[in-house]
């Protein structure tokens, strides 16, 4: 054990770390050193290490950092503006015309650091986001302290802030430059979904994706018609289309995935390519079920993302984990299928292994980043406590969430946000509904 003072030194009634599975720690002490966990060990012997900001957490269950692995940040401005509609419908007639008049850099800063504050209350050290002005959505992300993987969106027609798919190419290229030495943020490529890209655009972000590295993000197989248009225009189904140009892989991050056949399962596999399941928002537009429980046995990679909060409605991912866990169940027609470990290990480990960041966050280990949520069982709807895990999945809310650190720095504490001035953002917010709310009756 390494006698060097900590920075601070937890004292948890319980400590999941997720790797090895399965295992909680009852009186265990978590210590921080810079922006890493530098000690895991039972209480008393932890107290014997020097450190001078000690913290009693009792009933507290301490876990890593909740990820969300797919989401449209500053969306959380359209909230609520178009609800109960069909994906088709909700896109084309409401959410893009609405993004048309409204998305702007203004629009894309206050919104993205709405979501960066829900999240982070919400127990979200890490989210992915793949939208528009991409660059604004990186200083907010530097100057809030969370962490986050950036993904460039292209698409084959004119976008806020990119006239086409070559001049978002062009902005994702210059982020990966100028953000490859950031400790916090990651670049990938954001191609919308194979319906909205063609064969050429695609075959420019393999290329790109292989030369850097970089992780690619898109809506695939998200809705019944997407398949059946896919098949009626290339003769194959979507994610066929996608192993052909040969984007499937390690770093291919797969959202929705709600029609999966044998075939599709047999690429997934082969590939090792990671699904992201959204479970409400696929609810919400009744586009399908992502049949997590066969995917797992089969070995694919599963994380949860909230989606954007324009079709969710919320950034709650603890919900959204309690949601998936449920309808796994109904899916598979079995009880047993993802029990409460296996759905925090999709909101935690399974979700940096999807964003290529596994080796460093995801799980409570010795030399990982800080990146820790404390969440409070002195409530008493989450009374009694005989199993942290199975409480925290099926009984405990997002306002459980009591502290977080991302990279050892603590950003929420006792529920108030240490950086983020929560007051001017709700303003804001509220601005920007009466703005959108008016303009739109005129």
């Amino acid at each position: 054990m390494t006698h060097l003072p900590l920075d601070c030194l937890l004292l948890p009634e319980w400590l999941v770390p997720v790797e090895p599975a399965g295992v909680i720690l009852k009186n265990y002490a978590l210590g921080i050193r810079d922006d890493r966990i530098a000690l895991i060990a039972p209480r008393e012997q932890a107290l014997k290490v020097p450190c001078a900001d000690i913290r009693e957490l009792p009933n507290t269950l301490l876990t890593p950092g909740l990820i969300n692995a797919h989401g449209h940040a500053a969306m959380s401005l359209f909230r609520g503006l178009a609800d109960d509609l069909p994906l088709h419908v909700w896109l084309n007639e409401y959410i893009w015309p609405a993004e048309a008049q409204w998305v702007n850099e203004d629009f894309i800063r206050d919104g993205t650091e709405l979501a960066i504050a829900e999240q982070l209350k919400n127990g979200i050290s890490c989210f992915s986001d793949m939208y528009f002005y991409p660059d604004i959505v990186c200083q907010q992300v530097h100057s809030s302290g969370i962490r986050a993987q950036i993904t460039v969106p292209l698409l084959d027609f004119p976008v806020p802030g990119a006239r086409n798919s070559a001049e978002a190419l062009r902005q994702g290229l210059q982020l990966f430059d100028d953000f490859k030495q950031h400790s916090r943020l990651s670049i990938g490529f954001g191609p919308h979904s194979p319906y909205t890209v063609a064969d050429q655009g695609l075959d420019n972000i393999v290329m790109l994706a292989a030369q850097l590295d970089a992780p690619v993000q898109m809506h695939v197989h998200e809705t019944a018609t997407e398949v059946q248009q896919s098949l009626d225009k290339y003769g194959e189904r979507p994610l066929a289309r996608l192993a052909r140009l040969g984007l499937l892989g390690p770093r291919f991050q797969a959202v929705h995935m709600t029609q999966v056949n044998d075939e599709d399962l047999a690429l997934l596999v082969q590939s090792n390519s990671s699904v992201i399941h959204c479970p409400e928002s696929n609810l919400k537009l009744a586009s399908g079920f992502c049949p997590i429980e066969r995917l797992w046995n089969a070995g694919v990679n599963i994380a949860i993302g909230t989606d954007g909060a324009a079709s969710n409605n919320n950034l709650d991912l603890l919900g959204e984990t309690r949601t998936a866990a449920l309808l796994a169940k109904a899916v598979a027609q079995s009880a047993s299928a993802i029990d409460a470990h296996r759905a925090l290990r999709m909101a935690t480990l399974n979700g940096a292994r999807a964003l290529g960041l596994d080796s460093q966050t995801g799980s409570l280990e010795v030399g990982k980043l800080a990146d820790i949520t404390a969440f409070d069982f002195n409530d008493l709807s989450v009374q009694p406590v005989y199993d942290p895990v199975s409480q925290l999945i099926y009984a405990a809310a997002r306002n459980c969430v009591r502290h977080v650190w991302v990279g050892g720095k603590q950003l929420l504490k006792d529920r108030q946000l240490l950086r983020m001035d929560e007051e001017k953002i709700i303003f804001t917010s509220q601005q920007w509904a009466k703005t959108i709310a008016n303009k739109s009756k005129a």
